[in-house]
């Protein structure tokens, strides 16, 4: 795939009740950043009187004697102000790094739960952009973003109210004014918003046509094509470049836009007062008060449109974000949730009944099958039949209807039951021993040694390997793809064995050990469910399943 999906466009709303619905972290910092705004408001307010009042004393020529508290006041309300702010800001960097952590936690949980079927059907370098770049980008978004707007909804009303009682006709200039800052915000906020995705859509674009060159880059070498590609990634990287700085116009653009209408404003204010103070019709201390409070007014929405253009990309990458977790979260729960019964007591460990795959334009089943414990069961038939989706469905990894079951009991999918191992070995970097105990927090050495020496793994369990397994055969990496499996099922509640293809890459010997293994494994209580093109497997099979090629 060259091109990425657009994402979807973020919803033109200050918040998006479905950031703090997955990102359920932001809502306490959000709280304490509401009371510590709350008291900086209230430190404003008393600065500016005290100043004021200390001001007109010293116009007035009041003793010092009757200045130093107001002075030690304004001192005060300057120290606790600038505690406020520290405290501030490291709620804001330690709820914003919580919350990225927890919506990037529910991201890489939800593409599990989707599955390879969904994944599949997916960019994954578009996505990968999005896990990573997107997110850091949000960290902006939790972190200054939406404590400024918080800001916006406590400071600016209580200061207006302040400044309104304080003088009305100077609260009534604020009032009429301050709706010009939004309406441009508005306007200015919607271009930002056009450019900021086609920013953000250009650099999956990049990122798609960089992952898609290197994975083809032998082949463009065999056609003579590399160097078309090359001049690709080059336009892309240009465009790339080119709306970046177009967002960075914006940006200054708004910038300039609100600093200049706040300014305007305050003046406004400012000249009214100096009249009124020049025609005596105001007192020099409320005037200094509502001069000092006038800025600030001002100042929180200045600010929300300031940090609005540093969080849209952040923003710009919640669209597949929010697709992804709300596709997640619609697939059904698994019914039932009932207890595991011990595999050497159970006959029936797993079945469908009535199983119908999609794939593609075509429909695989009605499929019967079912796994007992002691028993092994081939599932056969030609390329194309549907084997493999078979499988897929029955971890939940393939859109699928019918009924499958896990010790009698209806469930979505049969995933913590299974121990499967695939036609690829899936391998990663790291050692061995890494690559088998997967996901296991407590590996059991003694138990990788012996899954190692079942497999007919003949490399130490200490072996650093490179990306997808570099560094082993072919035959090697899927011989520990099954001792991977092994360990899950031995280790885990998992009951049946579930193989796909595992010696396609052995020769007859190697094979013939793998299943004497195969069989003492399910003699010892285990169900095992094979996929072989190999007539040998036919020999230990205790029943055949037969596909036939989808139409």
């Amino acid at each position: 795939m060259d091109t990425a999906a657009a994402p979807t466009r973020p919803r033109s709303r200050p918040v998006d009740p479905r950031l703090l619905r997955y990102a359920t972290a932001a809502r306490g910092f959000l709280g304490i950043t509401g009371a510590i705004v709350l008291a900086q408001t209230g430190v404003i307010i008393g600065f500016s009187y005290a100043l004021s009042r200390a001001l007109v004393g010293v116009i007035e020529g009041e003793p010092l004697a009757e200045l130093v508290p107001w002075i030690l006041g304004g001192i005060a309300f300057t120290v606790v102000r600038a505690l406020l702010i520290a405290a501030s800001e490291r709620t804001s960097a330690t709820g914003a790094a919580r919350s990225s952590l927890q919506l990037r936690d529910r991201l890489v949980r939800a593409v599990e739960k989707l599955g390879p079927g969904w994944l599949a059907r997916r960019n994954s370098a578009a996505l990968a952009v999005t896990a990573g770049h997107g997110l850091e980008a949000l960290d902006a978004y939790f972190g200054r973003y939406l404590p400024q707007l918080v800001a916006t909804t406590i400071t600016m009303p209580i200061l207006i109210l302040a400044i309104l009682v304080a003088d009305p006709l100077s609260g009534l200039t604020v009032i009429v004014t301050m709706p010009l800052i939004p309406i441009f915000m508005v306007l200015i906020g919607l271009a930002t918003r056009a450019v900021q995705n086609k920013q953000y859509s250009t650099l999956r674009v990049l990122a798609t046509r960089f992952a898609d060159t290197v994975a083809g880059l032998s082949t463009l070498k065999i056609f003579g094509r590399q160097h078309r590609a090359a001049a690709t990634m080059e336009r892309v990287t240009a465009d790339y470049k080119r709306e970046t700085m177009a967002v960075l116009r914006v940006s200054f653009l708004s910038g300039f836009a609100l600093e200049f209408l706040a300014s305007i404003s305050v003046a406004i204010i400012a000249v009214t007062i100096g009249f009124r103070l020049l025609a005596g019709e105001m007192p020099l201390l409320v005037g200094l008060f509502v001069l000092l409070l006038a800025p600030e007014a001002y100042l929180p929405l200045r600010q929300v449109g300031v940090q609005f253009h540093a969080a849209a990309e952040g923003v710009a990458a919640t669209g597949e974000i929010f697709e992804t977790l709300d596709a997640a979260r619609a697939l059904r729960p698994a019914p039932g949730g009932a207890s595991t019964p011990d595999a050497r007591t159970t006959r029936e460990l797993i079945a469908a009944r009535g199983l119908t795959i999609r794939r593609g334009e075509h429909l695989i089943g009605p499929i019967d099958l079912r796994v007992d414990a002691r028993e092994i069961v081939l599932l056969a038939g030609p390329s194309g039949a549907g084997k493999s989706s078979v499988i897929a469905a029955l971890l939940g990894f393939a859109d699928a209807e019918g009924t499958i079951l896990v010790d009698g009991h209806p469930v979505a999918d049969a995933r913590d039951a299974l121990a499967w191992a695939g036609q690829r070995p899936g391998l990663i970097s790291g050692t061995v021993t890494d690559n088998i105990t997967l996901g296991d927090s407590a590996p059991d050495a003694a138990l990788v040694a012996r899954c190692l020496a079942d497999a007919l793994v003949d490399v130490p369990p200490g072996l650093e390997l490179g990306a997808a397994g570099a560094g082993l055969s072919g035959g090697q990496a899927q011989r520990v793809a099954v001792a991977r499996a092994l360990y899950r099922r031995r280790s885990s509640d998992a009951r049946v064995l579930v193989l796909d293809e595992p010696s396609s890459a052995l020769d007859a010997a190697t094979e013939s050990e793998l299943w004497r293994m195969l069989r003492a494994e399910a003699d010892d209580g285990a169900g095992v469910l094979l996929i072989s093109h190999r007539l040998t497997a036919r020999t230990i099979a205790d029943r055949v399943v037969a596909l036939e090629v989808a139409r």
